[in-house]
């Protein structure tokens, strides 16, 4: 390397840690779960996307633990050479019958799901109109597709129409609208019940990605199209395994069968990387028959998040409304953030401080993630330390 260019990556790294932005990873020495081990102790964790404690279920290791030890570590091949096990097909079965679709494709991550799926499916005749705050993922995606692009300001279904109307009037021959199910920042949801109203009106498709709704979000833990009663008209679902479902690592689009097949000619993220692994293959279809199986985990971790939304509220803390475990507590400030979460941390809470580029300017904040894994008196006890904190540095009165 140069010394000019040495000396221009260090010139960045020290302006993002002056802005008070830099991401200070920290390496746990235990499993995943309601509590970690961090820096030689014993924390609570309430920054994982562990939403429903199935990182170290039991069930969930045995299911890994039977496919390392009777299909192997890995693959060693892409799915369309010899890397194709019956337990990949089963995993696929499992997840489009769990979330009422006639087929689904594995990937290495819901990113590369994202990553694939326009490119494989549209061309320049066709169109996207896209939630200007999606997933960096379907951004990255949508870019790397010929068909033209849309943008609508997120969840206004006005200006969501008038986008439909456009790509319409420019003669597109297939026009989707590209969402968030639930954006990451805020937990908040995108209407799906009128996106799909309008969709059908302008005859479009609807991809969803439901990363962070998958096995929680909607009565039985189908998602938004579940939440929303609209199951049967989102065309293309995209969703992660490495959330509520394992947590490990993978992803997958599920939608009709011809579509899915057209994925396994084409989309380049699945044709050129490695079959996931026995081992999470394994340990996710264990996490989706659970799901099949019982609400309880869901339940449980939609009453922790009542629980402690409602008590940060009444604190006095800038919560942003909802009901999804996903918790926003505003700061404001980058340094306050970083400094807030540093300080929680000191009190046995692990979370993390969000700031720009993640979030805009101004709306830096702690991004509480609730889990099925805590109990009531973790979440008594993380209320409590948000409560010494935010006294001791003048969010609270």
């Amino acid at each position: 390397m140069t010394s000019d260019a040495q000396r221009l990556f260090q010139q960045q790294l020290e302006a993002i840690r002056a802005a008070g932005t830099f991401k200070q990873e920290h390496a746990l020495a235990s499993p995943q779960g309601g509590r970690v081990r961090v820096e030689g102790r014993e924390v609570l964790n309430f920054c994982a996307n562990n939403y429903l404690g199935l990182s170290s279920h039991p069930a969930v290791l045995e299911g890994a633990r039977r496919a390392l030890e009777a299909r192997g570590f890995g693959l060693s091949s892409v799915r369309f050479i010899c890397g194709t096990q019956d337990l990949h097909l089963e995993l696929e079965e499992a997840l489009a019958r769990f979330f009422g679709f006639e087929a689904a494709i594995l990937f290495g991550s819901c990113f590369d799901a994202n990553g694939g799926v326009f490119e494989a499916l549209l061309g320049e005749e066709d169109a996207i109109v896209s939630d200007a705050l999606n997933h960096a993922s379907l951004i990255d995606g949508i870019r790397l597709c010929k068909a033209r692009r849309y943008r609508y300001a997120s969840g206004d279904v006005a200006e969501l129409e008038a986008r439909l109307g456009e790509a319409r009037a420019g003669g597109a021959r297939l026009v989707v609208v590209a969402t968030d199910g639930v954006f990451s920042m805020d937990g908040h949801l995108a209407p799906l019940d009128r996106i799909c109203e309008l969709a059908h009106r302008h005859g479009a498709l609807v991809l969803v990605d439901d990363s962070h709704a998958s096995g929680f979000v909607g009565r039985t833990g189908r998602g938004t199209p579940e939440h929303f009663g609209v199951q049967g008209q989102v065309d293309l679902l995209t969703s992660t395994l490495g959330k509520a479902l394992g947590g490990a690592a993978g992803g997958f689009v599920a939608a009709r069968r011809e579509v899915v097949e057209l994925l396994r000619q084409r989309a380049r993220p699945y044709l050129f990387s490695n079959a996931l692994a026995p081992a999470i293959a394994g340990g996710s279809l264990a996490a989706v028959r659970l799901l099949e199986g019982s609400t309880a985990l869901r339940d449980k971790l939609m009453e922790n998040a009542r629980v402690f939304r409602e008590a940060l509220t009444q604190a006095g803390f800038a919560v942003k409304p909802g009901f999804h475990p996903i918790v926003p507590i505003m700061l404001g400030e980058a340094r306050l953030a970083a400094e807030f979460a540093r300080d929680l941390l000191a009190q046995g809470v692990y979370v993390v401080g969000f700031s720009y580029p993640v979030v805009p300017q101004g709306q830096a904040r702690i991004r509480v993630q609730l889990s099925a894994a805590h109990e009531p008196a973790d979440v008594a006890r993380a209320v409590d330390a948000f409560t010494k904190v935010g006294k001791a540095r003048g969010v609270l009165r």
